[in-house]
């Protein structure tokens, strides 16, 4: 039986398919022209896509907030929101803002961040907001105020944005982002070096209808609740 979830899945796919074919031909003129540098109107462009759907979507989602905050603090104590400083484009810093889905002020026990399914860390409600990727909702508020993008490589925590800077320093060159070309392929799965490459192949081909592009394909990847956490291995 068909459920409601496979019915929106479907309805995204359907929405992005006839992108995929001029995607590849937008993709294929930019790169015969060798062009890194991204037009001014293109950087307009999605300037503007970033402002008309995240200020309207923040103020729908404002009651989904409200219960989430109130949730959030039933279950465990502590903030409801998680801020973090993370590098933008250029290596800027910027604070981050999410749900809070760990346990307050309980230490890593990794030596370097890392988040798996069953982190003794992550909360009741942490767990339904990672699965539903509902904790990374409040960074609509970071794209209003213009140091992320609905679309763009994720910003890295430190270790990994120094990490990246040193192969893959590409994936600077934009804002980053809620959602990206590395989210609709792999989420959280894999090692980071395929999803890093991911990200610069985002950079190299980056065009307005490459973002709506992703932007269709990403509702249906969180629908799944695939790959949320990266590989134990």
């Amino acid at each position: 039986m068909k459920t409601a979830e496979d019915g929106a899945f479907e309805t995204f796919e359907a929405a992005a398919a006839p992108l995929e074919a001029e995607l590849a031909d937008t993709q294929s003129d930019r790169r015969a022209a060798d062009t890194r540098g991204h037009p001014a109107t293109w950087r307009f462009i999605k300037r503007s896509m970033d402002l008309v759907l995240a200020l309207p979507l923040a103020l729908l989602f404002c009651p989904i907030f409200v219960l989430i905050g109130i949730a959030i603090k039933l279950d465990s104590p502590g903030p409801v929101l998680f801020r973090q400083s993370r590098h933008g484009r250029g290596m800027r810093r910027f604070t981050i803002f999410k749900f809070r889905s760990l346990r307050h002020r309980v230490p890593d026990p990794h030596g370097q961040y890392r988040m798996l399914e069953h982190d003794p860390r992550i909360t009741r409600v942490g767990a339904f907001l990672r699965r539903t990727s509902l904790d990374e909702l409040p960074q609509l508020f970071n794209v209003i105020e213009g140091s992320m993008s609905l679309v763009g490589p994720r910003p890295l925590v430190e270790w990994e944005s120094r990490a990246s800077l040193q192969t893959h320093p590409e994936r600077f060159e934009v804002k980053p982002g809620i959602t990206g070309l590395c989210q609709i392929r792999f989420r959280n799965w894999g090692e980071v070096g395929p999803r890093w490459d991911c990200d610069v192949e985002y950079v190299q081909n980056w065009s307005p209808l490459l973002d709506l592009y992703i932007l269709l394909k990403t509702p249906g990847c969180v629908l799944r609740r695939e790959k949320i956490y990266p590989s134990a291995s």
